[in-house]
């Protein structure tokens, strides 16, 4: 071993004896530097890079990485298991040049100590759960040229210099300031732009900042992307934003800007521009908007345009997209000659127009819903005036393979249609400059570019689950396949996840800036990320090993000058304190690899199902074995099985005492000992009867079950749909509604610790045998939002909350109320919220009719059992009660107790309602316990 890099050998065997999943070539018998480890990089002997991205690496960093002295890459991305705090010692790694963390489970605050990072070009923190403010020393870092904390918890303003202060407007060699999905707030400071930042890309949109767009942000000549969406920006849009003459993207939809919208013809490089629903002064549309040949996207709605549509805007050379909706434009809608060959969506719902011109060889959509026109006997059958069904995504066809079939965990490669392990990732694009996600020739540029710029074989790029996201990114599925083995080696995992991380790899302009996600990659007969989980001997290894080094090296320091021995004496002490055993005395060291043996095994079998020894306490739901479950289950065979869900399936099972469901978390869901045991805790403090009862729990051999009563009737959906063999009257939904609000109003208003459910929604209310509505799954969803991570959207599609989906903001207890008035319209319609790609709360809310005595307009979209008895004033209420709970501002929806009243108050005065079929609750009652 030379002796320059036995600090490094010494703090890399720290960091293992705390990581779990190493590569199997990681050895601590050897040096890194001679024997080859996977993702170990060195120059004349020292280790200068640490790449272990999407290894399946578990564990945390600590202080001893700052021992890594010479380190000058540092990528540790995509392990969603690792995580803790970032220790103050990574501001020992001065030589470090790229430190990318994104996409694991990082928290706390980010420590002052990153300013020591002078020789910092590429810092990305993004997509984990950093909390607190920006530390003002990045400040610091002026060779910074990529800044990336998007999607983390960070609060507070953009840290600006004072005095001897450093800030963020010291960065003025930085390229891209990525800050989006935050909960950033305060004012943009005028002082944080000056002209001599060299900025390409300001990303702040999903934050709370308020207050004026500032008018030195004009002087950013070098911007190609500004997006403030989604914050409360107030005033008008300054006048010099013209001077960006560079700019590609403008996005500054969903703010609270004022005044005119100021001529941006000088903005001729405009692709996409989004300036929707803000409070703009009422004006006619800008004629400047004819003269954006660049564009691609121009998306301007609720903006207070009125008059006539520029037919000139649907001739433009370049553009494919024209979203005007909820305006005032009126008169005709001309389309009739000349239009721009890329024009595929034109979209003006709810305005005035009342005629249209559009010609017949245009073939792309057009929707015109919520027009006069469409009540004319002209247009009122046209396909412009219906819902249209929208395109499907793009995937990569796999046609000319014909129909086969891989194995677990492998795919079809594209290339010659043979099956392999792929490289897999999500790729998410932070600033498309186009909205067509069926657009074939812009995804088959991004294959090629992939495929071309990573050095992998033409066409071996497999694409999929391409979607637009509440923040209208766009995603996709990438699978990148091996040139002709079965599978790519470690390194090669680890050169492909390091060149799309450090943006070496350059997506299409059209996509714009993105970030990506890789998934742990499995290599045959190996544990994850092709690395057999070593931690279980290594636990066994590292005692004698830790101590004979430090032995080796104090022996070492004795012959070498002070200063050099010094610092091996004050490691070795750090590590005696850390490890808790004396140096000197091998056998305290052996005590303490047993005890560590001993936990091992015992968590293998099961022994210790919490990590303090304890139970949860409280109302003592069963703790039972897992041989238990097994058996009333017959060994959770599938056909016992009733259901699978987020957390994990559903077994019907058979005990002493009666039926049972019993969920059983799948791998990848299962949380912390500790944690589990607080649900369960939490849990065991609910009761009412509208929400399924937790009979009891199991925690063993690494399985984690939930025991509920059996609800003999079902999910509501099955009973909407007829596949419990009943057909529910209206008073039975009635009925069902009021019983369900009723446990949704208790977890949210009568208990110690209010719980917000989060994936409210047909098939997670269930009723017994008497027909009694009971709320499911109230705790799981926060289990599982707890073990993946709030970045990501929680919940249903068609359930969610606009506010939530689309600006990323906390969910709260209105985010329950509005999935439960999508469920109110469910038992109205029978209809699910998406089908056939109509969103079924805007169909009703563009039908619903004040004026029509008996259906109110729904009449074609009610379940036609209840047509005969749900009408008149009852119907009328509950709808326009379903209505108020999916506002689309959280702050118009009632609260889940006034829900309550106003259906016992239909439940009481709707005289269309019999006495017929059996009763989902009292009516009378309270809606607490």
């Amino acid at each position: 071993m030379k002796f320059q890099n036995c600090f490094a050998v010494s703090a890399l065997n720290s960091l293992m004896s705390q990581w779990q999943n190493v590569p199997s070539s990681w050895n601590q018998s050897t040096d890194p530097c001679d024997a080859p480890w996977d993702g170990i990089q060195c120059t004349n002997g020292r280790v200068t890079q640490l790449l272990l991205p999407a290894m399946n690496i578990k564990g945390k960093l600590n202080d001893d990485v700052g021992l890594l002295t010479e380190l000058q890459y540092l990528d540790i991305s995509s392990n969603p298991d690792f995580g803790g705090s970032l220790p103050a010692g990574i501001g020992k790694l001065q030589k470090l040049m790229n430190l990318i963390l994104q996409g694991c489970s990082f928290s706390g605050t980010l420590p002052l100590e990153i300013g020591n990072l002078r020789n910092l070009t590429f810092l990305a923190l993004n997509s984990n759960k950093f909390s607190g403010s920006i530390p003002y020393t990045i400040g610091l870092l002026s060779n910074l040229y990529w800044l990336d904390l998007a999607d983390n918890q960070l609060t507070g303003p953009i840290p600006i210099s004072s005095g001897t202060t450093p800030g963020l407007d010291f960065l003025v060699n930085a390229r891209h300031f990525h800050f989006n999905k935050n909960q950033l707030s305060g004012t943009l400071n005028a002082n944080l732009f000056s002209s001599k930042m060299n900025l390409m890309h300001i990303i702040f949109d999903g934050n709370n900042f308020s207050g004026p767009i500032p008018d030195t942000i004009g002087l950013v000549k070098t911007l190609e992307i500004l997006q403030l969406d989604n914050n409360q920006l107030s005033g008008n849009i300054p006048t010099n934003i013209t001077n960006l003459t560079g700019l590609n993207l403008l996005n500054l939809a969903n703010n609270q800007l004022t005044g005119l919208i100021p001529n941006l013809a000088p903005l001729t490089n405009l692709s996409s521009l989004d300036l929707s629903n803000n409070s703009f002064a009422s004006s006619t549309a800008p004629t400047w908007l004819t003269t954006l040949n660049s564009l691609y996207t121009l998306t301007m709605e609720n903006v207070q345009l009125t008059g006539q549509i520029p037919p000139k805007l649907f001739t433009l050379a370049q553009i494919q997209q024209v979203l005007l909706d909820s305006n005032q434009f009126n008169g005709t809608l001309d389309m009739g000659s000349n239009l721009g060959q890329n024009l595929e969506k034109v979209s003006i719902r709810n305005n005035s127009i009342t005629d249209a011109n559009i010609t017949s060889s245009y073939n792309g959509s057009i929707s015109l819903i919520n027009n006069p026109l469409c009540q004319f006997p002209k247009y009122s059958n046209n396909l412009y005036c219906q819902n249209q069904q929208i395109l499907p995504p793009y995937t990569t066809s796999l046609a000319r393979c014909g129909p086969a079939s891989c194995p677990n965990s492998q795919m079809l490669s594209p290339r010659n249609c043979t099956c392999a392990y792929p490289f897999s990732c999500l790729m998410v694009f932070r600033a498309p400059s186009f909205k067509d996600i069926s657009d074939t020739a812009m995804f088959q540029e991004l294959e090629s570019s992939l495929w071309s710029q990573l050095a992998l074989a033409p066409s071996s790029v497999y694409l999929s689950d391409v979607a637009i996201t509440g923040d209208k990114y766009i995603e996709a599925n990438v699978a990148l396949f091996p040139m002709s083995e079965l599978y790519f080696s470690a390194s090669e995992v680890i050169r492909l996840g390091f060149d799309l991380n450090n943006q070496t790899y350059q997506a299409p302009a059209m996509f714009g800036p993105y970030y990506f996600m890789q998934f742990p990659y499995q290599l045959p007969g190996s544990g994850s990320s092709g690395s057999g989980s070593r931690s279980s001997s290594r636990t066994k290894e590292t005692a004698g090993l830790i101590v004979l080094g430090t032995l080796v090296g104090v022996l070492i320091a004795l012959f070498l000058d002070y200063k050099f021995g010094r610092g091996w004496c004050v490691y070795a002490w750090k590590q005696r304190r850390k490890a808790k055993f004396l140096v000197v005395t091998f056998v305290g060291r052996c005590i303490y690899a047993s005890k560590q043996r001993r936990k091992a095994e015992e968590a293998a079998v099961g022994a210790n199902p919490f990590d303090d020894g304890s139970a949860p306490q409280r109302k003592v739901p069963k703790v039972f074995t897992y041989e238990e479950l097994e058996k009333c289950t017959d060994n959770f065979s599938e056909n016992n099985e009733r259901g699978e869900g987020s957390y994990g399936k559903v077994y019907e099972g058979y005990l002493p005492n009666g039926k049972v469901a019993i969920k059983r978390a799948k791998q990848g869901s299962v949380q912390g000992a500790r944690e589990f045991k607080n649900e369960i805790e939490s849990l065991s403090d609910v009761n009412h009867k509208n929400l399924v009862v937790l009979v009891g729990f199991c925690h063993e051999r690494g399985e984690q079950m939930l025991v509920y009563e059996y609800m003999e009737n079902g999910t509501l959906r099955d009973n909407l749909v007829g596949k419990r063999g009943r057909q529910l009257n209206w008073r039975e939904r009635l009925q069902i509604a009021l019983g369900s609000a009723r446990g949704l109003a208790y977890l949210h208003e009568f208990i110690r610790q209010p719980i917000i459910h989060g994936d409210i929604k047909s098939t997670n209310i269930l009723l017994d045998d008497s027909g009694t509505a009971k709320i499911a799954d109230f705790g799981l969803s926060k289990l599982v939002a707890d073990i993946h991570g709030s970045s990501n959207v929680q919940g249903t599609p068609g359930y969610w909350d606009p506010e939530y989906f689309n600006r990323q903001a906390n969910r709260t207890q209105k985010s329950d109320v509005y999935s439960f008035g999508v469920v109110m319209l469910e038992l109205i319609t029978a209809r699910q919220p998406y089908e056939r790609g109509i969103n079924m709360v805007h169909e009703i809310k563009t039908a619903f009719y004040h004026n029509d005595q008996e259906y109110y307009g729904l009449r074609d979209m009610m379940d036609p059992k209840i047509l005969s008895q749900a009408k008149n004033i009852g119907l009328r209420k509950f709808v326009q009660l379903a209505l108020a709970c999916t506002e689309e501002s959280a702050l118009n929806r009632p609260s889940m107790n006034e829900v309550v009243k106003e259906i016992e108050i239909i439940l009481g005065n709707d005289d269309t309602l019999g006495d017929e079929g059996f009763v989902a609750g009292d009516a009378g009652a309270s809606s607490s316990h």
